[in-house]
């Protein structure tokens, strides 16, 4: 239950756990000057209780950091941003609960993995409090078990399924304007294959990992 610093090394140089760091499942982070924020999705806050019931006590915190020269560095303040998500045991995934973040102009998106949507949070970055589960801007349609998450540089929110082998774009206006199949092995297809997603330098291209053909893929634009 914490959250582990390495070095250029892979070397631990410092672990962070604690105030509300439970089960983190997910993160993004947005650096300036010497302070960098995490935002780190939470999945065990009484889930194993539930006994494969829906709980509703996932949260959102934002970690603030601040860097020392050459020395790992400090947590100077942790902050719940959201709460109230629906979170679950699961045969195959363990857990289920909110997952991938992407922060954008201020917002932070949520994957709420459960309950098949994505929510916005507004003002992460500076809020005092908890926004709730945020609002809600896009759900259902082609989303199946949204997990891992990456935003583009035009702002669009990419999230991949867990229910399928599908990747949607997702505007910030909640319009669901592309889908597109990564991996189709398995029953049903796809399932359980896709989770990690980050943009790559080339804007027009993604990188995913696939657990179904154990790889590290590189998507680019049709």
């Amino acid at each position: 239950m914490s959250l582990l610093v390495l070095d250029s090394h892979g070397t631990v140089r410092r672990t962070f756990s604690g105030q509300g760091i439970n089960g983190p499942w997910d993160m993004t982070a947005k650096s300036r000057g010497d302070e960098t924020d995490l935002f780190v999705t939470n999945v065990l806050n009484g889930t194993v209780a539930g006994g494969g019931d829906v709980v509703r006590r996932g949260t959102v915190l934002r970690i603030t950091l601040r860097t020392h020269d050459d020395q790992p560095p400090t947590r100077i303040a942790t902050t719940v941003i959201g709460s109230g998500f629906a979170q679950k045991t699961d045969p195959a995934a363990l857990v289920i609960g909110p997952t991938g973040v992407g922060l954008r102009d201020g917002t932070l998106y949520v994957a709420d993995t459960v309950e098949n949507r994505i929510t916005a949070i507004p003002d992460a970055l500076t809020r005092p409090t908890s926004a709730g589960t945020g609002r809600a801007v896009t759900t259902d349609q082609h989303l199946n078990g949204p997990l891992g998450m990456a935003i583009t540089p035009k702002g669009d929110i990419l999230t991949v399924n867990g229910g399928d082998g599908n990747i949607v774009e997702t505007t910030p206006r909640g319009d669901q304007v592309a889908v597109r199949t990564l991996d189709t092995s398995g029953t049903p297809p796809g399932a359980g294959a896709l989770f990690g997603l980050a943009i790559a330098t080339d804007p027009d291209r993604v990188y995913f990992v696939d657990d179904a053909t154990n790889t590290l893929n590189l998507l680019s634009r049709p």
